[in-house]
């Protein structure tokens, strides 16, 4: 084998393999080609998984004369026989006879001599190339040369399109998380004004007008819009002012009162001196999707004589909210673990794609005491300060 074939040879296998997409293919391309170009007889090509095991993945020779079926294909351990240890080492090996050989394995015929290279590129293994020959001494020094040449032109070729694919199942990925944000996205916006929702506080302001209670009218009537300009506002948002959401906050919970004939009662508590409050930045919704489950799921269970004591404080780096909430049941045979309705975003969710898009590592904890009547719920949740 001169210079110069040597060269040709490997400019052949480059632009044979330049145009393969799948792993499939470049083993097979590989297989095929060191018979037809090294004037091989037997090429059989492995992979190693995550066991540790090599997998035996193309062939060409009398194992499979034909076409890509291979029949009984091996499974080899990494440092079992020459091609296990060729895998182990990373060292390419040339056996001049096999016979004297101990690590030897026969596959389908017992043949003589074996070239072995592993398929490697940066300390990563692929696989292994394994070709044999009946004749004693049939592969040479060139041989070996050219063969490991081969095999890092084979390394590159599936590392990019591993890569590839790596990259292309990332974007589906988060194509897909994306898509459920926003079909979240949608879904706190219908459930914080959902028909119900709407329906009950308008017809209640409608009440005060009947009543010529013109004052209350207005007042909560301002309330009711302010709340829909700022959902409408926060859709296409991800974060949001902390201030803004207290004041959000405030605003639900007093429409809410309305609509349930003052249930429940609450008190926001911000922390004394806390200039933190004014310049922090959460995610937006998390806060009010939180309540929308909790005065959703107390109506459902038909408690009364509810309380929220909601404790607000902001750090440089993190925003705490602690919530005390306790009521009484007005009926013990009602089921306490309903689900919500379907139409109500559960805050969980959100929080769990958050974390998983944004990295946010948003923190929750709650615990819950029931007893002699009384029901108590504790939710401390911890958001990141994204000014």
């Amino acid at each position: 084998m001169t210079a110069e074939n040597f060269e040709d040879i490997l400019v052949y296998f480059s632009k044979s393999l330049m145009g393969k997409e799948n792993e499939e293919d470049i083993l097979w391309d590989v297989a095929k080609n060191c018979i037809a170009k090294l004037g091989f007889v037997d090429c059989v090509v492995y992979l190693v998984n995550h066991n540790n095991v090599l997998i035996q993945k193309a062939a060409y020779g009398p194992k499979n004369p034909k076409d890509r079926t291979l029949h009984n294909p091996v499974e080899i351990p990494v440092g079992h026989g020459i091609t296990g240890a060729v895998a182990k080492t990373r060292q390419a090996e040339l056996i001049v006879d096999t016979s004297q050989d101990p690590r030897y394995i026969e596959d389908d015929d017992n043949r003589l001599s074996e070239i072995c290279v592993p398929i490697t590129y940066e300390d990563q293994l692929y696989g292994v190339i394994d070709c044999e020959h009946p004749e004693k001494g049939f592969f040479t020094e060139r041989h070996l040369k050219m063969l490991s040449a081969i095999a890092s032109i084979c390394a590159i070729k599936i590392k990019s399109v591993r890569a590839n694919l790596e990259l292309l199942e990332k974007q589906d990925k988060l194509f897909q998380i994306r898509e459920e944000m926003m079909e979240l996205k949608l879904k706190a916006l219908n459930s914080q004004l959902n028909p119900h929702f709407i329906f009950n506080s308008l017809n209640a302001i409608q009440y005060f007008i009947t009543a010529q209670k013109t004052k209350l009218a207005l007042d909560y009537f301002s309330t009711f819009s302010r709340l829909v300009r700022y959902y409408l506002k926060q859709l296409g948002e991800d974060t949001t002012p902390l201030y803004h959401e207290i004041d959000m906050l405030h605003w639900y919970l007093k429409l809410q009162k309305l609509r349930y004939d003052d249930s429940f009662a609450y008190t926001i508590s911000i922390e004394k001196d806390n200039h933190n409050i004014e310049e922090a930045i959460i995610p937006s919704f998390i806060i009010l999707m939180l309540f929308e489950n909790i005065v959703e799921q107390s109506s459902i269970n038909q408690e009364i004589d509810q309380h929220f004591h909601i404790d607000i404080k902001s750090t440089t780096t993190s925003v705490i909210l602690k919530v005390e909430y306790h009521c009484k049941n007005l009926d013990p045979h009602v089921p306490k673990n309903l689900d919500y309705r379907e139409d109500i975003l559960k805050w969980k969710d959100q929080v769990r794609l958050l974390n998983t898009v944004k990295g946010y590592s948003i923190a929750h904890q709650t615990s819950s005491v029931r007893a002699k009547g009384m029901y108590k719920k504790s939710i401390l949740l911890q958001l990141p300060n994204l000014v």
